[in-house]
């Protein structure tokens, strides 16, 4: 069984690659038609990276080959209808916001359309968390938080998407780390499984134009809706017996998350919009430390990788030991956080005067 389903994970995988692959020239071509372009400029504190214009519409090219993986290789059900129909919305706003920007608000309206379907139609909610031994149940509760999940996991890919290869790596680990979790657990012929390596394919073919040097990116279009099929696949997993708890998926995109939490702080320190763009994410610090595009995404993979392997350890292997892991990593987080510029200029001033003064210390001893 678990062989046969092997050979079907591989087919499912090479299938929607090739085809994400090998279409994403042509979405390029439209794109160029279209004017879905990025355009490099100088304002809002100067935050873009490219040099040069770059369509930005990969994220069609993803969404094709994940509705093909579905034709080819998924069930039909009420579930998948709701999701398809949520795509929709992303994809629409996802597409008029590529070629001409929409506001904040006008987004979220179209995000919040989408995460209702979900909701209500779908019958997917976040209506317990099962942690550590303990289990909370939200009750009616269960509907605004499942909407501020999915809206969350939604705008977490996109606003990191700010280097070649980012958002789409990120997004390919988290969905690789649940399809290793779901095989594990046997969890074969489920919807869940099948969307995650229908999703894994098509992110994967889309990264093969989207590395640097990027001949394409995700645009609104693409991040909002991988951001969207996170979301939907781990709720998915909580209705079932897929994740032991909330925290697993949630730590699996602990980079983006705490890249968001740490630019909302940073905003309302500096009495700025959050909403607003900056040159201080993750990213954009390991730039300032002579990390070149390349070297800077492969390091963040590196640590979002080392989260997805403790969360693998801690859902299949030995709890303990994953907390353990996890515990060493966000230590190593905030030893970044007060020796970068992420949060607060003053916070990495005073950072690196208290390390002169216990340096000067130890040499007069």
């Amino acid at each position: 069984m678990a062989t046969d389903y092997l050979l079907r994970i591989i087919t499912i995988v090479v299938t929607t690659f090739s085809i994400s692959a090998l279409i994403m020239p042509y979405i390029i071509k439209i794109a160029h038609h279209i004017g879905a372009l990025d355009i490099p400029r100088s304002d809002q504190g100067n935050r873009h990276i490219h040099k040069k214009v770059t369509p930005k519409f990969g994220g069609m090219g993803i969404f094709i080959s994940f509705l093909i993986g579905y034709m080819l290789f998924g069930v039909h059900s009420v579930q998948m209808n709701a999701i398809l129909i949520g795509s929709f919305f992303i994809i629409l706003t996802g597409v008029a916001d590529d070629i001409k920007s929409l506001s904040a608000k006008e987004q979220l309206i179209g995000q919040t359309i989408a995460a209702l379907v979900i909701i209500f139609y779908g019958g997917m909610t976040l209506s317990h968390i099962t942690a550590f031994g303990f289990d909370i149940q939200f009750g009616i509760l269960a509907y605004p938080i499942t909407l501020f999940f999915i809206l969350g996991c939604i705008n977490i890919i996109r606003l990191i998407d700010g280097l070649d290869g980012l958002s789409g790596g990120i997004s390919s680990i988290f969905f690789l780390t649940i399809g290793i979790i779901s095989f594990l657990q046997q969890r074969f012929g489920t919807l869940e499984i099948t969307l995650t390596f229908i999703m894994l394919g098509s992110t994967l073919g889309f990264l093969l134009h989207n590395f640097h040097p990027a001949k394409t990116f995700a645009g609104e279009t693409g991040a909002t809706f991988m951001g969207f099929i996170i979301a939907v696949i781990s709720l998915m997993g909580f209705k079932g017996a897929l994740l032991t708890s909330v925290l697993v998926p949630l730590l699996i995109l602990a980079i983006p998350i705490l890249d968001t939490l740490f630019a909302i702080i940073r905003r309302l320190i500096k009495k700025k919009p959050i909403y607003e763009g900056d040159k201080d994410h993750m990213h954009h610090q390991l730039l300032k430390m002579n990390f070149s595009q390349r070297k800077t995404v492969l390091v963040v993979y590196a640590i979002n990788i080392l989260f997805s392997i403790a969360a693998i350890i801690y859902t299949i292997k030995n709890a303990k030991l994953g907390i353990i892991i996890y515990i060493i990593l966000f230590i190593l987080v905030v030893w970044f956080i007060l020796h970068t510029s992420i949060i607060s200029d003053k916070l990495e001033e005073k950072t690196k005067t208290l390390e002169k003064k216990l340096t000067k210390k130890k040499s007069k001893k």
